[in-house]
């Protein structure tokens, strides 16, 4: 398999619009070997994992924070970065092709997109509803279909899209993200389906509670993780990098026979 990478991901944190990405990029190591660019949609370094990449990978990435992204490109040799709004359609297309232009063809693209922003069912707005699936579901679909051909041509790829657990387990107060984290779950079985004639191999990855800056921030308290940590069977957190090996092995030529799954990463809570 040859070809470039791209994750994408969105997750909101603050107020201001460009600070709302964070996100994660699967560790690149020697199963990529044969694997030349990477191309990942947006990316804020305070969650990317330090293991270093093989020389032969080439990374490609957009996130709405400027400084963020032109720092981690700084830090990524040969890397390439673009300033986008993952929901803006016709935006992310046009970073997709340039990527691809620049780097080749797309052979792994991962969508790590995500706005958990707690809301209830009944205060929610059909504009906010809109909103929300603007950014926990649209962009999985269109960057799944902008790749699409090129990776076709080039003989097949990896698909991956980040759901959660929370599709499965269907918590109160993040009603727009868990129907688009289970929408992205179907998508992704519909996809496989219809692309595996093409080699294009596309799976799911249902992460548990995550220790971001984000969650530290908002929702991970000394309280809440206690709680977590009575729940699961593993009594350890769940790091991004743990994340970012799980990817790092679908997007390999070692899952070349898996397709159309929803690996669940969670210290076994579900």
């Amino acid at each position: 398999m040859t070809g470039s990478i791209l994750c994408s991901t969105r997750k909101r944190f603050r107020a201001s619009k460009a600070a709302r990405q964070s996100t994660m990029i699967p560790a690149i190591t020697s199963r990529f070997m044969r694997i030349s660019p990477v191309f990942t949609i947006p990316w804020r370094p305070v969650n990317a994992p330090r293991s270093p990449m093989v020389p032969a990978a080439r990374v490609a990435f957009i996130d709405l924070a400027e400084d963020a992204g032109e720092a981690l490109a700084a830090r990524l040799a040969g890397a390439r970065f673009a300033p986008c709004d993952v929901t803006d359609a016709a935006a992310l297309t046009a970073a997709i092709d340039a990527a691809s232009k620049a780097l080749g063809p797309i052979t792994v693209l991962v969508n790590n997109v995500a706005d958990d922003t707690r809301h209830v069912a009944a205060e929610t707005s059909a504009e906010a509803w809109r909103a929300r699936l603007a950014v926990n579901l649209d962009p999985t679909f269109l960057a799944a279909t902008a790749v699409r051909a090129g990776m076709a041509a080039a003989g097949g790829g990896a698909i991956l899209n980040l759901s959660s657990i929370n599709a499965l387990l269907g918590p109160g107060g993040m009603p727009a993200y868990v129907a688009a984290k289970g929408a992205v779950n179907a998508l992704t079985k519909a996809l496989a389906r219809e692309w595996g004639a093409d080699n294009i191999r596309v799976n799911a990855i249902s992460p548990g509670w995550v220790v971001t800056e984000r969650q530290l921030s908002l929702w991970l308290t000394p309280e809440a993780e206690a709680r977590w940590m009575e729940e699961v069977a593993l009594k350890r957190r769940i790091l991004p990098d743990d994340v970012a090996r799980l990817a790092l092995f679908l997007a390999s030529d070692d899952a070349r026979a898996i397709t159309g799954q929803n690996l669940v990463i969670d210290g076994g809570r579900t």
